[in-house]
C-alpha cells in the first residue's frame, strides 16, 4: 500500500487570497463571468455553470493547496458533487458525452481558480479520453467507465518510468500473464495524484520479449494494484497536483488491456488531448493573471485621478499573449475535432505537426501573458501577500515548458519540419 508522506516544507513566499478584485471584464479567480454562458447550447451552459460553482470553491482554498503541496480535495469534492468527471463518457454509458472543446473549456475556467486543481482534471480527462476512443469495444473497460460516470472515479496516468522518463513512447516494465490474469510491476518515476487517484491508467511493453515501442494500455482500478512511494513532490510550481514517483504493482483480466496499440492511441488521442487540456489550463493560468493586471489598473487609476500607472502600457501585450494563446488553442480544437474519426488524417505529418507545435506555442505564449502581468502590477504583482500578486500564477506556468519538455519536441521535430512544404498562401 501506499506509505505515508511526511509533509514537505512550505513556500516562503505566501499570499493573502482576496474575494474580490473589482469589475473585471476577463474571468478572474473568483467571478467566472456569468455571461460567458449565454450563446452556448445548453449542455455547454450546463458545463459552464457547474464549472463556475467549483472555481468558487477552488479559489477559496487554492493558497492552502499550494503552500502545503496537498491535493485540491475540496475542489475534487465539488466536481463529485456537480458530476463533472464523467462528462466524456458516452451517453449510453451513462456520461454527458462533452465534445473536446467543452472538456477544454471546463480545464480553463478550473485553471483561473486553482491552476493544480485545473491540472489535475485536465490529466483525469486524458485518461478518460483515451478508454472512450480506443477501449469500449473491451467490456471491462465499458464497465470502467460506466462506473466512473455513476460514481465520478478520477484516473491518475502513469506513462513514465525509470531513468529515461521523458520518452513516453518507451516502456520498460512488461506485462505478464499467469494462470489467466495479467500482472504488471512498474518504476513509475511520477504518477501525479496518484494516492487519491480511483484508478490508474498505465502503458507497458506488450511482453517481456518485446521491444520498448511495442506497447499497450491498461486500465487498473484501486482494487487492483498497490503504490510504494519512491520519490515526493517538493517543487516550485503546480505543488497539488502531488506529482511521486511510486513502485506499481497491478494485476487484473486481460480485457483490462485496450485492444487497440498504443501507438494508435497515442497518436489519435493521447497526444492531441494532452496538449489541449493541458493547453487550456495554461491559458487559464495567463487569464487569471491578466484579470489581476487589468484590475491593478484600473484600481492604481481610480485612486490616482485618472492616471495610469507606469506599468498600464504592459496590459495590452499582456492581453495580446492571451488573445493569440486562446486564437492558438482554437485553432487546434477546431482541427483536431474536424479530423475526430479519420485515423488517416490525424495520423498525417500536417496533424501531428500542428498540435505538437500547439504545446510549444501555448505554453510559451502562458509564461510570456503572465511574466507580462507582472510587470503591469510592479511591486503589488511581485508581492506574496498582494491582492493583486500574481507570484503563483507565474510559478504554475513555469511548469508548461517543462511538461514534455519543449527543447525535446522541437529537436524531434526538425527532421519533419525540414520535408513539409512552406505554404504557397495565406489560406492554405
Amino acid at each position: 500500500m501506499w506509505a505515508g508522506k511526511p509533509k514537505p516544507p512550505k513556500p516562503k513566499c505566501r499570499r493573502i487570497e482576496q474575494n474580490n478584485l473589482g469589475r473585471v471584464s476577463l474571468v478572474n479567480d473568483t467571478t467566472v463571468a456569468s455571461q460567458s454562458t449565454q450563446g452556448l447550447n445548453p449542455a455547454s451552459a450546463s458545463f459552464s455553470s457547474r464549472a463556475a460553482a467549483v472555481a468558487a470553491i477552488a479559489t477559496r482554498h487554492a493558497a492552502d493547496v499550494d503552500g502545503a503541496s496537498r491535493f485540491p480535495r475540496e475542489a475534487f469534492d465539488a466536481i463529485r458533487s456537480e458530476r463533472l468527471l464523467g462528462i466524456q463518457v458516452p451517453e449510453r454509458l451513462g456520461g454527458a458525452g462533452a465534445s473536446v472543446r467543452e472538456v477544454a473549456d471546463v480545464c480553463y475556467r478550473l485553471a483561473q481558480a486553482c491552476s493544480s486543481t485545473g491540472m489535475i482534471y485536465a490529466m483525469h480527462q486524458v485518461k478518460v479520453a483515451c478508454l472512450v476512443r480506443h477501449g469500449v469495444a473491451s467490456a471491462a473497460i465499458a464497465q470502467m467507465l460506466r462506473r466512473l460516470a455513476s460514481e465520478q472515479l478520477l484516473l491518475a496516468s502513469s506513462t513514465t518510468e525509470g531513468q529515461g522518463g521523458g520518452n513516453v513512447r518507451s516502456s520498460q516494465a512488461p506485462v505478464e500473464q499467469r494462470d489467466g490474469k495479467i500482472h504488471l510491476e512498474r518504476r513509475a518515476s511520477v504518477i501525479s495524484y496518484g494516492a487519491e487517484a480511483d484508478g490508474i491508467v498505465t502503458t507497458a511493453r506488450r511482453s517481456a520479449d518485446a521491444d520498448g515501442s511495442d506497447q499497450v494500455l491498461i486500465a487498473f482500478l484501486k482494487d487492483d494494484y498497490t503504490l510504494t512511494r519512491l520519490q515526493g513532490w517538493n517543487t516550485l510550481g503546480m505543488r497539488g497536483t502531488c506529482s511521486q514517483g511510486y513502485n506499481l504493482i497491478a494485476s487484473g483480466t486481460p480485457d483490462q488491456i485496450l485492444p487497440e496499440p498504443y501507438a494508435g492511441i497515442h497518436a489519435h488521442t493521447m497526444v492531441p488531448t494532452a496538449h489541449l487540456y493541458w493547453g487550456s489550463v495554461w491559458a487559464g493560468i495567463a487569464a487569471s493573471a491578466a484579470a489581476r493586471a487589468q484590475a491593478f489598473v484600473r484600481n492604481a487609476a481610480r485612486h490616482s485621478g485618472g492616471q495610469m500607472p507606469p506599468g498600464a502600457t504592459q496590459l495590452t501585450a499582456a492581453l495580446r499573449a492571451l488573445r493569440t494563446l486562446r486564437a492558438v488553442l482554437a485553432t487546434s480544437l477546431s482541427a483536431y475535432e474536424e479530423r475526430l474519426g479519420d485515423a488517416k488524417a490525424l495520423g498525417s505529418i500536417d496533424f501531428q505537426s500542428l498540435i505538437t507545435l500547439t504545446k510549444v506555442q501555448v505554453s510559451d505564449l502562458a509564461v510570456e501573458a503572465v511574466l507580462t502581468a507582472l510587470r503591469v502590477c510592479g511591486l503589488s504583482g511581485y508581492r506574496c501577500d498582494s491582492e493583486f500578486s500574481v507570484e503563483r500564477q507565474l510559478r504554475d506556468v513555469l511548469s508548461s515548458p517543462l511538461m514534455i519538455n519543449n527543447d525535446r519536441i522541437l529537436s524531434g521535430l526538425a527532421g519533419t519540419l525540414l520535408m513539409m512544404p512552406i505554404p504557397a498562401s495565406v489560406s492554405e
